[in-house]
């Protein structure tokens, strides 16, 4: 049997129709090095200009895929960037560059004098109205590449979390194996985000959170750093699904908790400003994510309130799976409105707690009859049954800043 040849349509198609799991805001590249580099030549030493400068320039050039690649793979690199995706075996290259700058980033940072604050960093995003961003602070490059390195966490969760077809012929699948180094991956960048939220944000001035561009505001880094942690929750709850012992109390908690993380990414996206295509494209994925979750809260609620021995919970337990069938079919609303707004996206293949959930929402509530109304009209008459509120018990992963880079003391 022969190969078949791959054709740059072909290539591109591919990217342009990626499946995607996890969402990954477009890619901040930091930008204007060069001349970045011909100031700091001028308040600095030679040296240590141009270490600046070449540390900054490699995170510059593998974000942007710009540089000796071959035009078509640097074409397929600016679709990836536009998507929010890098090649998996990118995304370390990138970390470690990343971890290489940091050292000598916050060695400017720690030095006294206006040394810092002549330096203009200037970054692009795919978020906000005015789409390159400069700004006089060491803190905002800081804050830029903290963000850089979760979307990058995000990103290689997506990657793990995407089926592979399997050499015994069945469908493809996402193993055990990587459905764990993803919750590891979600735990790692909301750690990152909790750290830029607690650490940096507080060193910048009023005026300087003012001047921020829309996808390091305060409130899209608390919807991103709580996405991390509802999408690490679905991934208990697959778990919890596959497991034989894990109770409905316990399933029902995972589910309430996953819902309560989406309520708040809602809650801090409708504050923010996100303007372009990849703007409502966010808004739209947090608007399918959260109506999973409310169908899946509703469900192991209503399997609960099913197992109770009067009339009245029989009635909340049929209102409550009739919801989750409803909050379902709007939730795939909003899965393919997400996959047609550009960059336009595969519709993915139902995996994990969703595959299960999808089969069982719909057979369950027909077995309770027919119930009419809509999840608004039900919202209206106040016949929605209470969820229960529990602490979210996931926690991310600690992260701390390596240590200054001394040589600027010198």
């Amino acid at each position: 049997m022969g190969c078949m040849q791959s054709s740059p349509e072909a290539d591109e198609k591919s990217v342009q129709g990626s499946a995607v799991f996890i969402f990954v805001p477009g890619w901040r590249a930091p930008c204007r090095t060069a001349e970045l580099g011909r100031l700091l030549h001028n308040l600095t030493s030679r040296a240590m200009a141009e270490n600046f400068l070449a540390l900054r320039t490699r995170i510059e050039v593998m974000v942007s895929g710009e540089g000796s690649q071959p035009k078509l793979q640097r074409k397929r690199s600016a679709l990836r960037q536009q998507q929010g995706q890098l090649p998996h075996y990118h995304v370390a290259d990138l970390q470690l560059a990343i971890e290489d700058y940091l050292p000598v980033l916050l060695g400017l940072i720690g030095i006294e004098g206006s040394l810092k604050e002549q330096l203009e960093f200037c970054w692009t995003n795919q978020e906000d109205p005015q789409q390159e961003t400069a700004i006089a602070d060491a803190h905002y490059e800081l804050l830029s590449l903290l963000h850089l390195m979760a979307m990058l966490g995000l990103s290689q969760a997506n990657y793990l979390l995407t089926p592979v077809s399997s050499t015994d012929g069945y469908q493809p699948k996402v193993t055990e194996e990587n459905k764990r180094a993803s919750l590891d991956a979600f735990l790692k960048s909301s750690g990152i985000l909790k750290f830029a939220l607690s650490h940096v944000m507080t060193q910048m001035s009023e005026d300087l959170k003012k001047r921020l561009p829309s996808d390091l505001s305060k409130d899209t880094l608390h919807a991103l750093y709580m996405q991390a942690i509802g999408q690490g929750i679905e991934i208990q709850l697959s778990f919890a699904i596959e497991n034989a012992k894990a109770t409905l109390a316990v399933k029902r908690r995972l589910a309430c908790e996953q819902l309560k993380c989406w309520m708040q990414v809602k809650n801090d996206i409708l504050s923010v400003p996100l303007c372009n295509k990849w703007g409502q494209k966010h808004k739209i994925f947090v608007d399918w994510k959260l109506g999973e979750a409310k169908a899946t809260a509703h469900y192991f609620h209503g399997l609960i309130l099913d197992e109770g021995a009067d009339k009245d919970q029989h009635e909340k337990a049929a209102i409550c799976l009739h919801l989750a069938e409803a909050y379902l079919r709007e939730s795939k609303h909003f899965c393919a409105k997400f996959c047609t707004t550009m960059p336009a996206t595969r519709v993915p293949p139902l995996m994990g707690a969703m595959k299960y959930l999808s089969e069982k929402i719909p057979k369950t509530a027909s077995a309770k009859g027919h119930i009419s109304g809509s999840t608004v009209d039900f919202e209206k008459m106040n016949k929605v049954p209470e969820l229960p509120d529990f602490v979210i018990a996931l926690q991310p992963e600690d992260y701390d800043l390596p240590a200054a880079d001394s040589a600027w003391r010198l």
